[in-house]
């Protein structure tokens, strides 16, 4: 049995971090005086306050919470840090209907970057930085923000951060410990964030610029302080810069710990970092190939220049732009289409398949042929030299199947509700894979502000589910054994 108010009691505290974040983008709103957005952020903060405060007053902690609880916790506070976190847009007004702040705010808590906004330049700073905050919360996870800075939730930390963690990704750490997996994750993070805003800034952004779109980056979120994202800069630099952010987003936060201390605290990525690397380079040069040849761009340079910068963008689910990939050939359409399923490792910010699971995928398939040529042998499934569990193995293969058919559900779904194909298909697939930006309609420099209401929901479900990894929300409804 769920205890209902232990589950509020910690879905409270973590909205308490969120309320936070928003009073330090209305403090943002502040600066030079206050803006039209400093009002809607300072309520929506109270309103948030009082929904966090009284579950913490009025109930108890406890020792230890049961899986499934946790599992109700963790779902139950994204879906809050979502309606709340969307409060500053529906009172700022102008475009932001109940529909399309709630869009926005999934988008950004699940790090999805797709948009349903006309003109962001003439948002307020503060709202600005507020919508950047929820990229970068959502990037590490609202929970885990939660486990680190209140003291009050450790005593049920490991449970909490087995939900927030998956399955592919903590298997990857030596260590049980949970609070060190947490303490790792956010202090890697954080830097990151911090060498991308100091490089911006010396390449030409200004320091709220340069703050924002590291966040975004970092985050794997794609939102921008621009219209025209990151070609508004018109800067190589710039560009090359959020390339290696993007990169650095989408490896496994262990690799980086490794590298620093020189301990293998991480095991089994050696082969799914190689093919993610491996996997982007060949695809940016197939990609920068095909435009040359197609001579959608004069040069070469500027072929690999567009090419590498949104495979980069797509495998990684950021989604920042410097040109429209409607123009491009289909075969280019294909192979960003493949980085959107696919895209980077799991321990990282990104969503989508993860690269990890692929490579389970062909291992396994390369063991399915090995037993066909010779059945009275065993062979196991071996990664970097270790055997992995055939359980690991059905769930990476599970997870793929329904991932799979989630996205042709919602692909059909997007068409019932009048859509094209081309937008439809695309438009599930980054939705689901928390890319941001597909083709059609919602291509890379288009939003999703013209799909209608009920297209917008099924692509807030899909950001949820593909944010959630799946199971942590069929987990809540399905598991019906005793606790």
């Amino acid at each position: 049995m769920i205890r209902p108010l232990v589950v509020v009691r910690y879905v409270g505290l973590i909205l308490l971090i969120l309320v936070g974040f928003m009073l330090v983008a209305g403090g943002v709103s502040c600066i030079g005086g206050p803006d039209q957005s400093t009002i809607p952020l300072f309520f929506s903060a109270l309103i948030g306050l009082i929904i966090g405060i009284f579950p913490v007053i009025f109930s108890k902690g406890v020792p230890s919470i049961t899986r499934r609880e946790g599992y109700a916790i963790v779902v139950i506070a994204w879906l809050m840090a979502c309606i709340v976190g969307g409060l500053p847009y529906l009172l700022y007004g102008d475009d932001f209907n109940i529909i399309n702040s709630f869009f926005e705010s999934v988008s950004g808590f699940t790090t999805t970057g797709a948009s349903i906004i006309n003109d962001i330049e003439a948002l307020p700073d503060g709202l600005l930085f507020w919508r950047m905050s929820t990229s970068w919360i959502g990037g590490i996870g609202v929970v885990m923000f939660a486990l680190l800075i209140l003291p009050s939730m450790r005593g049920v930390g490991n449970t909490l951060s087995d939900m927030e963690l998956s399955t592919i990704a903590k298997d990857n750490y030596n260590t049980t410990k949970r609070s060190s997996i947490i303490r790792l994750l956010i202090i890697t993070y954080c830097v990151l964030t911090t060498i991308a805003t100091v490089s911006l800034r010396f390449a030409g952004m200004d320091w709220f610029d340069a703050i924002c779109h590291a966040m975004s980056a970092c985050s794997t979120c794609g939102f921008s302080t621009k219209n025209a994202s990151i070609a508004a800069f018109h800067s190589p630099v710039i560009e090359s810069i959020i390339i290696v952010a993007m990169t650095c987003a989408g490896i496994h936060f262990g690799v980086f710990l490794s590298a620093i201390t020189g301990r293998g605290s991480v095991r089994g990525f050696s082969s799914s970092l190689k093919v993610y690397i491996s996997f982007m380079i060949i695809v940016a040069i197939l990609a920068s190939l095909s435009l040359w040849y197609h001579n959608v761009y004069s040069t070469l340079l500027g072929c690999m220049r567009r090419g590498f910068f949104h495979v980069v963008s797509l495998t990684t689910t950021t989604g920042f732009a410097i040109t429209d990939t409607n123009t491009w050939p289909a075969f280019c359409v294909v192979l960003l289409t493949i980085c959107s399923l696919i895209c980077a490792c799991s321990g990282s910010t990104t969503g989508g398949i993860k690269i990890d699971r692929m490579v389970i995928l062909a291992k396994s398939v390369q063991r399915r042929i090995l037993r066909q040529r010779n059945p009275n042998r065993f062979y196991n499934v071996r990664i970097d030299g270790k055997s992995i569990s055939d359980d690991r193995v059905e769930d990476a293969l599970n997870f793929i199947a329904v991932y799979i058919l989630i996205v042709a559900v919602g692909c059909v779904l997007f068409t019932a509700f009048g859509n094209d194909l081309q937008t439809s298909f695309s438009g599930a697939v980054a939705c689901m894979g928390n890319v941001g930006p597909g083709f059609g309609i919602v291509g890379s420099v288009n939003n999703y502000s013209s799909l209608n209401a009920a297209t917008k929901f099924v692509g807030v479900l899909l950001m949820l589910l593909g944010r959630l990894e799946i199971f942590e929300i069929l987990q809540l409804f399905y598991n019906h054994r005793k606790e």
